[in-house]
């Protein structure tokens, strides 16, 4: 999680969400990513997927099963059904997303018994310094938008 919150941090440098996420396999790291839509325009670049797909290709196929990522933020509707495309062997995320969050808190496509495959999780793993990155990024943000007015 600590790595997570490395990528997290990167994405401040250009005014992202703070999201990081890191696919792990044996104990290594096959991908690292942050969030990117902000830098590149791209409504899918979260952090998940961006990691998800640098993870398949540093495998050679879109099977994940024995793969494990560790995300900051609870994964969204998008990013959870990716997780459960990849067949994802593992989920571990650190903060909830009670208003979006796709991994049990709002929705639960990661465990839907109508879905083909099921996901793993471990739920709240530094979940405090993972939701303080993001209270104190939105905050920043109303703060900036108040004096631009």
């Amino acid at each position: 999680m600590r790595a997570a919150l490395d990528e997290a941090r990167a994405a401040l440098t250009h005014d992202d969400v703070p999201v990081g996420a890191v696919v792990v396999r044996n104990g290594e790291v096959l991908a690292a990513r942050h969030n990117e839509r902000e830098l590149t325009g791209d409504p899918t670049a979260h952090a998940e997927v961006l990691a998800l797909r640098d993870a398949a290709a540093v495998i050679g196929h879109w099977r994940l099963d024995d793969c494990t990522l560790v995300v900051t933020l609870e994964p969204c509707a998008m990013c959870a059904g990716a997780m459960v495309n990849a067949r994802l062997g593992h989920l571990v995320y650190g903060a909830t997303d009670p208003k979006a969050g796709a991994a049990g808190s709002r929705f639960d496509l990661v465990d839907s018994t109508l879905l083909n495959h099921r996901v793993p999780r471990t739920v709240g793993v530094l979940a405090e310094e993972c939701g303080r990155l993001l209270v104190d990024f939105f905050a920043a943000r109303r703060q900036a938008g108040a004096t631009d007015t």
